[in-house]
């Protein structure tokens, strides 16, 4: 596809002291295809550092310091274009939480978020950021727990609607499974309340149509229980037979491909697709965050892409924190920021609708 023609796709710089330039760096290095029409938002001090810090003696990546988002479809490949879009500050020390690494990095989130949503960009993908240096960046970016949340904020006071009439959720995904939860960064505690009838269903409708405009079809959505064994008959508990239960109905009634809720324990391995052993469902929903993460992190945390549904607009990112512990040293992998890249130019350009499936297949 010619360059002017490819989604205009805006990466986020993430914590400044952690992996996420350097991944950045990487991306644009070793594949000079998938981030045609992409650039940074970020700040161009902390990129050229990037270059150095993956150049093992090679010479270094040139950064290319863009004055409008269009000037990267006009660049060469293997260069990395970057769009200051926030004030230049000193350096922060590699692997160290602060407010200033916190701010820049909610800084660019702003700017990359309000750029979508006036139509300037295509989709934002955006490094991870260091939840911590967030809490310590001030207002209003303490607020946030992550940036599913910030989004939210941002996307709802752009249209002037509440939070509540613009829910988002959070699917992880990677070539072999997806999931979405129904409740996110929550305690334990508090994400087993959040299982009510009206947050099941609200999760069910979101995934629905978000997948159908993935796949370009009704997606098969399976529903992880709560409670060991689905709550056995009431036996291990009664969220499925009380809640959940009536909420696959309800979306079922509403002509969604739902079916659950099934053990926890086994429909994820059902939902993965592997070769020679396809899929039974697109998609599962689970319950609380760490039941439907760690199925999917466990299978690569290398490829598996975070993307929030709700939106109204593409976002996707990498699979993975700041990773304090090897920033500056050169040995992260891209290979999850190249995977949220991806998603995220797939995501800009929705396929054909196909004829709905009646039946699970």
């Amino acid at each position: 596809m010619p360059q002017a023609n490819l989604p205009l796709i805006a990466i986020t710089l993430g914590d400044p002291a952690g992996i996420g330039p350097e991944i950045i760096a990487k991306a644009f290095r070793d594949a000079p295809e998938l981030t045609r029409a992409c650039f940074v938002a970020g700040d161009v001090a902390a990129l050229r550092r990037a270059t150095q810090q993956i150049a093992s003696g090679e010479p270094l990546l040139p950064v290319a310091v863009l004055d409008a988002p269009e000037d990267a479809r006009r660049l060469p490949p293997r260069c990395l274009p970057v769009l200051q879009v926030v004030a230049p500050a000193p350096l922060v020390t590699m692997g160290a939480v602060s407010a200033s690494a916190g701010r820049m990095a909610a800084e660019c989130v702003v700017w990359a978020t309000q750029a979508a949503l006036r139509g300037q960009i295509d989709a934002l993908v955006t490094a991870p950021l260091h939840k911590e240096a967030l809490a310590l960046a001030g207002a209003p970016h303490h607020g946030y727990p992550g940036h599913t949340e910030m989004l939210q904020a941002l996307a709802a006071a752009h249209g002037r609607q509440t939070l509540a009439a613009l829910p988002v959720r959070m699917m992880l995904a990677n070539d072999e499974l997806r999931v979405v939860l129904v409740s996110i960064h929550l305690s334990l505690r508090q994400a087993l309340d959040a299982v009510t009838f009206d947050q099941v269903l609200q999760t069910l409708q979101i995934t629905h149509r978000s997948l159908q405009t993935m796949l370009g079809r009704a997606p098969r959505i399976a529903v992880a229980g709560l409670n060991p064994h689905a709550g056995e008959g009431g036996l291990f508990g009664r969220e499925e037979l009380d809640v959940i239960a009536p909420a696959v109905a309800a979306a079922q009634a509403q002509g969604l491909q739902v079916q659950g809720p099934f053990a926890p324990d086994t429909v994820f391995m059902r939902a993965r697709a592997r070769p020679g052993h396809p899929a039974a469902f697109d998609v599962v929903v689970a319950m609380y965050h760490d039941q439907g993460l760690i199925p999917v992190k466990y299978l690569g945390v290398e490829q598996g892409v975070n993307v929030t549904l709700g939106l109204p607009l593409v976002r996707t990112s990498p699979d993975h924190g700041t990773a304090f512990d090897i920033a500056g040293s050169g040995q992260a992998d891209a290979s999850s920021l190249l995977a949220a890249i991806r998603m995220a130019r797939q995501l800009s350009q929705p396929q054909t609708m196909q004829p709905q499936q009646t039946q699970p297949e």
